[in-house]
């Protein structure tokens, strides 16, 4: 009987999403090495893990001669959420985000939007929204909307297309998750791909000048 899994089953990059740290990573690492040798994913990587946790399951996998993690992917976006809405997720926060530099290693960042917040419709004043309310509501983010509304109107753009530059911009590759419920959103997305920021405005976006 032929087998039901041919060249065309494959899934380009699989993601652990979450981590057991009770769970050794070299197991880990020799799984997923076997699911590559199948031919069922081509790359793979880690969703929500601390960085340490990836170096190792690396290190190991550098120690006997098989693949390690492609990417890691945490939260990122331009608003820092004031803790986590769901247990086991985690933010790319400052050590985080050195390592990647340090390493270039790639992120995928999910909820580089940060839920919506970043579009400029929600105010202090109005908690209508309790998942944004919980998560996003500070007054250094609303800062940063500011902040983001300020650089917008110099370069013609939507603090939503600042902030999703911000996520782009960042010293190491990024790729930017986004969830559009509309063709407009999705357009007004993608003028981010138009849009430059330096050095000092990212510092100013980052509230550290």
């Amino acid at each position: 009987m032929q087998n039901a899994l041919t060249t065309d089953n494959y899934v380009d990059l699989y993601l652990l999403h979450r981590d057991d740290e009770a769970m050794p990573t070299g197991p880990l690492v020799e799984a997923l090495n076997q699911e590559q040798a199948r031919g069922r994913i081509r790359a793979f990587g880690a969703s929500n893990w601390r960085v340490e946790r990836i170096a190792e399951a690396n290190g190991y996998a550098a120690q006997h001669g098989l693949n390690g993690f492609v990417i890691s992917s945490p939260g990122l976006s331009l608003a820092r959420p004031v803790k986590m809405y769901y247990p086991g997720t985690l933010f790319a926060n400052d050590a985080t985000r050195q390592w990647h530099r340090a390493h270039q290693f790639p992120l995928l960042a999910w909820a580089s939007l940060a839920a919506g917040f970043t579009s400029g419709r929600f105010k202090p004043d109005d908690p209508s929204d309790d998942y944004v309310a919980q998560v996003y509501y500070s007054e250094e983010n609303f800062e940063r909307l500011r902040r983001a509304q300020e650089l917008g109107t110099r370069k013609n753009a939507t603090p939503l297309q600042i902030a999703l530059t911000y996520v782009l911009h960042q010293a190491f590759p990024v790729v930017a998750l986004i969830g559009p419920t509309t063709v407009s959103n999705l357009n007004s997305a993608l003028g981010a791909v138009n849009v430059e920021l330096t050095l000092e405005e990212m510092q100013f976006l980052d509230l550290t000048t």
